[in-house]
């Protein structure tokens, strides 16, 4: 089972919504997937909404620090901001290492927040065909 973790700065928007999305695109729960932060931060009031709207319910996700995980208990690491020349270099190490650029939509509105969600959404489902395909 691949174990993947979501990383951006404070845990607060995007990773949240990939760890969110990804659970409901992985019904069958062949693979692990959690974020975490470079800060600990709790998780935007806008993030929760903005992913309710779809229809995925992240009010139980919490903020965490990724320095509270293992980097090789994990197979894939997305960066969501391209923070991934601030993490320790054993997290660029693992199995498979993505930058994804996700604009951080923390301090806009919420139609900011929502194209957040699309990008970070389309990432995941990008994500869930490659785990999918190199597992065959």
């Amino acid at each position: 089972m691949k174990r993947v973790m979501f990383v951006c700065h404070k845990n607060s928007a995007r990773s949240q919504m990939a760890e969110g999305f990804a659970h409901s695109l992985d019904p069958d729960g062949k693979f692990t997937f959690i974020s975490a932060g470079l800060e600990k931060s709790s998780v935007h009031p806008l993030t929760i909404q903005v992913m309710s709207e779809v229809g995925i319910d992240i009010c139980q996700q919490t903020s965490k620090r990724i320095d509270n995980f293992n980097s090789q208990d994990f197979d894939v690491v997305a960066s969501m901001c391209g923070c991934g020349n601030m993490l320790p270099v054993e997290w660029l190490m693992v199995e498979e290492f993505q930058e994804w650029q996700i604009p951080d939509p923390e301090g806009n509105s919420v139609e900011i927040f929502r194209q957040a969600r699309e990008q970070v959404k389309q990432q995941v489902e990008y994500l869930l065909i490659f785990l999918r395909l190199k597992s065959r």
